[in-house]
């Protein structure tokens, strides 16, 4: 089974419905803007379904997986826990599908981002942002959507 088939099949037996669909959202959007970019386009699709696949960890298994793994954490994320769902996440991919390291970065930096963001990491976390479920009052997600296609770094 082609590995993009198999983490969506897993996503979708470990994920609510929400939150899948939200990964095939910033996948999708990922896809448009690795074009564009000139990103690989199979990396852009496997960190978009991936990015949020510790999304849904309670704050207690988020804490016991980092200990358990060893991942290093800073006191910011030790109050604030749910930020670790990148780390984690980045941890996961490559455990269960042995990503790339260029894969995991993405997956890690669309939480808080990193100065050492490459073009696919910003396309994550500018694909969380914009993908075409998501909603808001506070952006013009349209005008956001626009600017990605344009202006990356600006986006």
């Amino acid at each position: 089974m082609e590995l993009i088939e198999r983490i969506k099949n897993d996503l979708k037996e470990n994920l609510t419905e929400y939150r899948y669909m939200h990964s095939l959202g910033v996948m999708e959007m990922a896809e448009e803007l690795a074009k564009i970019y000139n990103v690989d386009v199979e990396s852009a699709r496997i960190a978009g379904l991936l990015h949020d696949i510790a999304k849904e960890m309670t704050k207690e298994e988020s804490l016991e997986y980092v200990e358990k793994n060893k991942i290093a954490i800073d006191e910011v994320e030790k109050i604030n826990v749910s930020l670790l769902h990148g780390k984690i996440g980045a941890h996961i991919a490559k455990t269960l599908y042995d990503v790339s390291e260029q894969i995991q970065k993405a997956i890690e930096y669309h939480t808080e981002t990193s100065p050492n963001m490459d073009e696919l990491a910003k396309i994550i976390y500018v694909s969380d942002k914009i993908e075409r479920n998501r909603k808001s009052e506070k952006f013009d997600l349209d005008a956001e959507r626009e600017l990605a296609r344009k202006d990356l770094d600006g986006a």
